[in-house]
């Protein structure tokens, strides 16, 4: 039976059938806890684990006061727990993985792992547990994913799968999926071969989204953009492995004209088919029971109309999350983590920046529960959640699920309102854990200046017809590998975690904001369409962004090579303008990469761009921000310092090339 088929008839008997209670018999647990929420295997306890406080909480289900909590590493993210109930947590901050045995109080081991571990799952038999790194212990060209072997405790093996690995999922065929976190692709490993398959998924999803504008058709109402899946932060899986669902955002490639107006900033509108704004939270869908799972995606170049039933047949999930109403309470922004129901009937979606749960099918978008005709939209219904939300859990009878919010320090539990095609999901109650020394730590202007950093809802930030947050674009403080065409020209988003800005005046790529308030309130109300922040508020966003450390470099960098490389950095004159501790004399300079641009955009800045040049960033984190330049158009280091030919930007002619290869060993270790 098909999956349109098979969710048809099952919704036939049940409207709701994670909270109904009608999972079908055998039905299992791949995709039912995700991010930093995990269950023990009979459902007594809930854990949670929290990143600010360093430590891992259980909860008792049947008295939810019964309650303790477990040291762990640094910043820990994500929790899993295997069948015989051991717990590991995945401690992005300290490289390590807490491993935690049923019932007691302490780790009893802690594993090595490469830096920023973030993504953990279980091989279908337990016998592995297969975490992500960032990057490769002695570079940053890509991530791994490494095998420890759960009775020993050893590594068994590691492998290059790709650049910025997030999430792991083992699916059917004996398989990982790897998710790439800002290309928003998937990697695939055969876990028999310990090998990448030879004909990874790659660009598959990004073809399919774009495959009308691509080909360059006008027999439909086209879109006058192509998108970009990015931020791939999770992969969810049906409890037989068939499909995986990864949430996305997807990113506008084409020029932004819009200007700002009533109705906005000039993010708003943009989106695929007029749907959400530049940046617009999304998911694809894959079957995987191939060798290379196979791409669903929605043509997002050919528009969905309203009620035209165009596409009303598809077996998936419409691939843009389109709020149904319009503005704030319907918004969809920040797609983090996910899970299946005990059925796989159903898919749950925690957006953090828009503080809510969006419930979908998983194989089917018409139906009386659902308004596809007349919004495009397959969201059978969206529940409010706490803020910085990356956790979900559901129960294995599928009568309850629950949803950690970071910043609230908290636990929302999820129920059933009502049966059939008038059955919602609601909040039931709040579960926080002040008793155990759980809460907030950061001081109250940095923790509020964190909150807006990720709200897409706030007023202050954003307007109901923009919804995106700071985040969206500065994927968790940092970038997330994408050129936006703005009005000014092509810009690269540039690394924010690091950079010291509050030391680094002016701002923009143009210099044109003497300070950072005068830049934060460009793009706040300009920008993002929102109303804007003074005082204390504005200096608790400012203090929070300069907080940030950079994206750790490898571990085990050349050093003889780093050394030799700060030689060469002083040899080629690099010094010059990236000098002191920030590595920025914060000054404009003509590295030879000036374009031509529009009129009014050189009256808006001054002339400064054309005067003077880009405003020189600072080389803190730079091994993990490709691409290159302000406009992107260096995909690695390597390119910049080995096609500098005319001197433009360093006298690199000076160098031989062992200097050249030094000095790209030392770049990339800051």
């Amino acid at each position: 039976m098909n999956w349109f088929k098979r969710a048809v008839v099952v919704g036939a008997l049940t409207a709701m059938s994670l909270f109904a209670g009608c999972a079908p018999q055998g039905a299992g647990n791949a995709s039912r806890a995700s991010g930093s929420l995990a269950l023990s295997s009979d459902d007594s306890t809930l854990f949670a684990v929290d990143t600010d406080n360093g430590v891992l909480v259980a909860m008792s289900l049947a008295n939810p006061s019964s309650r303790y909590v477990v040291p762990v590493g640094k910043e820990p993210v994500r929790v899993v727990v295997g069948p015989d109930d051991t717990v590991y947590v995945a401690n992005r901050g300290s490289n390590t993985v807490s491993v935690i045995r049923k019932g007691e109080r302490q780790p009893s081991a802690t594993l090595q792992t490469a830096p920023e571990p973030a993504g953990l799952a279980l091989s279908a038999d337990g016998k592995q547990l297969l975490v992500t790194g960032a990057t490769a212990r002695d570079t940053a060209a890509h991530g791994v994913l490494t095998a420890f072997d759960t009775a020993t405790l050893q590594q068994a093996w590691e492998l290059p799968v790709g650049e910025e690995p997030r999430a792991v999922a083992v699916v059917a065929g004996n398989k990982a999926l790897v998710s790439l976190y800002k290309k928003g692709e998937l990697a695939v490993v055969d876990l028999e071969r310990q090998a990448l398959v030879s004909n990874p998924t790659s660009a598959q999803a990004y073809t399919q989204a774009n495959a009308t504008r691509s080909a360059g058709s006008s027999s439909v109402v086209s879109s006058v953009s192509t998108f970009h899946p990015r931020a791939a932060a999770d992969i969810i899986t049906t409890p037989d492995g068939t499909r995986a669902f990864t949430p996305v955002v997807w990113a506008r490639e084409d020029a932004i004209g819009r200007r700002p107006s009533s109705a906005g900033g000039y993010y708003s509108a943009g989106g695929p088919c007029s749907i959400g704004a530049v940046a617009t939270a999304g998911i694809v869908t894959y079957d995987t029971a191939g060798e290379a799972p196979q791409a669903r995606v929605d043509d997002l170049t050919a528009c969905i109309r309203a009620g035209s039933n165009t596409n009303a047949t598809s077996d998936f999930p419409v691939s843009t999350f389109a709020s149904s109403t319009g503005g704030v309470e319907s918004a969809v922004q920040g797609p983090t983590v996910g899970v299946t129901d005990p059925s796989g009937i159903w898919v749950f979606v925690v957006n953090r920046e828009s503080q809510n749960v969006a419930v979908l099918p998983a194989g089917r978008r018409t139906g009386r529960d659902l308004a596809f005709d007349s919004s495009g939209t397959s969201i059978r219904n969206l529940v409010r959640v706490g803020a910085g939300a990356d956790g979900i859990a559901v129960t294995r009878d599928g009568a309850r699920a629950f949803v950690y919010s970071q910043f609230d320090h908290r636990v929302d539990e999820l129920i059933a309102s009502g049966r059939g095609d008038e059955a919602t999901v609601v909040k039931r109650g709040t579960y926080r854990f002040d008793d155990v020394g759980v809460g907030e730590v950061l001081p109250p202007d940095l923790a509020a200046g964190r909150r807006m950093f990720f709200d897409a809802l706030d007023s202050r930030m954003s307007s109901p017809q923009t919804t995106v947050a700071c985040s969206t674009c500065h994927l968790e403080g940092r970038e997330d590998g994408h050129v936006w065409m703005f009005p000014d020209g092509p810009r690269q988003t540039p690394a924010l975690a690091g950079r010291k800005l509050l030391a680094t005046a002016p701002y923009h790529w143009s210099g044109e904001f003497p300070t950072l308030s005068d830049f934060n309130v460009h793009t706040i109300r300009e920008r993002m369409g929102g109303k804007g922040l003074v005082g204390a508020e504005a200096a608790g966003l400012d203090r929070w962004v300069d907080s940030l450390p950079a994206a750790p470099a490898p571990l085990n960098a050349q050093m003889d090579a780093v050394k030799r490389g700060r030689a060469a950095f002083e040899k080629a004159q690099c010094a010059t303008c990236h000098t002191g501790a920030l590595l920025t004399d914060n000054s404009n300079q003509d590295v030879g990469t000036l374009n031509t641009r529009a009129a009014d955009v050189r009256e808006r800045d001054n002339g400064l761009v054309e005067r003077r040049g880009f405003n020189v960033p600072s080389l803190h984190g730079l091994a993990r921000s490709a691409p290159y330049l302000h406009d992107g158009t260096e995909a690695t280091l390597e390119a910049r310092v080995y096609g500098n030919s005319q001197d433009r930007h360093g006298v690199t002619s000076t160098l031989s090339a062992a200097e050249k290869a030094d000095l790209v060993a030392y770049l990339k270790s800051l």
